[in-house]
């Protein structure tokens, strides 16, 4: 079902670069369009994802970045631009996702009151991102509760997020959870992909970074080198030149290619054989759907959030040092685990028939995270009124 609200909305983000957050926003923005005067507000001016023509986008700083003091002494004039465009264009809801965009919104709650319909989405399991120092974690602690919980409805994209902010950062808003939808492929592996593999090509798909744990995989296969398995990275990232230093350090850089950034993702996954996911944590890890989406088997670590709710129904599993669990659509091994992934990878790659039942499995639960479903949840929760 399209919404049939007919108000006039305005979307709070960081920047359209190449995130989660912003790929949700450009997926669902020209279906809302249809029903609903859409205003676009973006923090930097920074595009990666396409948006409809016809979409009003307004750039509150003209550069792609600021340095941490900019940060702190434009977001005043963040707050005085947004109200004023909430003012000139009479919004009725503004959505917000991420921090500081949250932060920004609860704002606009405290001076437009009932006027203003406040949507807030947090992608990130908050007591882990935001704790990279103490003076940060002790800041969000106090600005999180005072401005989420401003918010007529929170939103997140899993369950543990939602948590989290619960027990640890003390929000008593209404919250919900709306998974990151995804656009399902045209193309999918064929079953005849998974019959007599004499290799097993792996993709790892994602931004180079130390949280998505990339070492893991290449330590693993170390540890599985008497079989014919490659990996290979689609991303790119501060990390790369060290895992690849790693790689020649133990023997491996045979086994190993960098893609870089690749366009048309769906595509070039389609050439590979297994999906690995090694993130430390997540808020929801789009890579892991869409790999699912075209028929990827996958393993991915149990870390928060996301890989149990997708992979086993959000069943908890207890899983020993060094093993795996085969869940419902795909295979856990605990974080930063490379002797359970090797494990994993040596399983399957001498079970050539669970790959394939895993390839279907991938395709039925991805199925559950379509744009259309998802779009008729963000409307629902557009809908409600307090």
């Amino acid at each position: 079902m399209e919404g049939n609200v007919q108000k006039k909305i305005a979307i709070l983000a960081m920047s359209m670069g190449s995130g989660g957050a912003e790929k949700v926003i450009s997926l669902l923005t020209p279906k809302l369009m249809r029903n609903n005067k859409v205003i676009l507000v973006l923090f930097y001016n920074n595009f990666h994802f396409e948006l409809p023509e016809d979409l009003e986008v307004v750039i509150l700083s003209s550069k792609k970045s600021l340095s941490i003091l900019e940060k702190i002494f434009l977001f005043p004039v963040f707050i005085w631009k947004y109200w004023n465009l909430i003012r000139r264009k009479k919004i009725e809801v503004s959505v917000s996702f991420l921090t500081r965009p949250n932060f920004l919104n609860g704002t606009m709650k405290f001076m437009y009151g009932k006027r203003l319909r406040v949507i807030m989405s947090e992608r990130n399991y908050p007591s882990i991102e935001y704790n990279s120092s103490r003076y940060r974690y002790y800041l969000y602690k106090v600005l999180i509760p005072l401005l989420y919980n401003k918010a007529d409805v929170l939103f997140s994209n899993s369950l543990w997020i939602n948590k989290d902010l619960k027990e640890n950062f003390n929000i008593n808003a209404r919250m919900s959870v709306i998974y990151n939808p995804i656009l399902l492929p045209e193309v999918t592996k064929k079953e005849t992909n998974y019959l007599d593999l004499e290799m097993l090509q792996i993709v790892s798909v994602g931004r180079l970074i130390p949280t998505k744990n990339q070492s893991m995989l290449i330590k693993s296969m170390k540890r599985i080198d008497d079989l014919e398995l490659f990996v290979n990275f689609l991303g790119d990232g501060q990390e790369r030149e060290n895992l690849y230093s790693l790689g020649k350090r133990l023997g491996l850089q045979n086994r190993i290619k960098f893609w870089g950034n690749v366009g048309d993702v769906y595509n070039k996954i389609l050439e590979f054989d297994v999906f690995v996911m090694t993130s430390n944590s997540e808020g929801f890890p789009n890579a892991l759907i869409e790999a699912m989406a075209v028929g990827l088997p996958v393993i991915s670590t149990n870390c928060l959030s996301g890989p149990l709710e997708i992979l086993n129904e959000n069943s908890q599993v207890e899983i020993e040092p060094g093993k795996y669990f085969l869940a419902k659509y795909g295979i856990l091994v605990n974080v930063n685990d490379d002797e359970g992934l090797a494990r994993a990878l040596t399983y399957l790659f001498s079970h050539q028939s669970v790959l394939k039942m895993y390839s279907l499995k991938s395709i039925e639960r991805s199925n559950c995270y379509s744009i259309n479903k998802i779009f008729d949840n963000f409307v629902k929760l557009l809908e409600y009124e307090n």
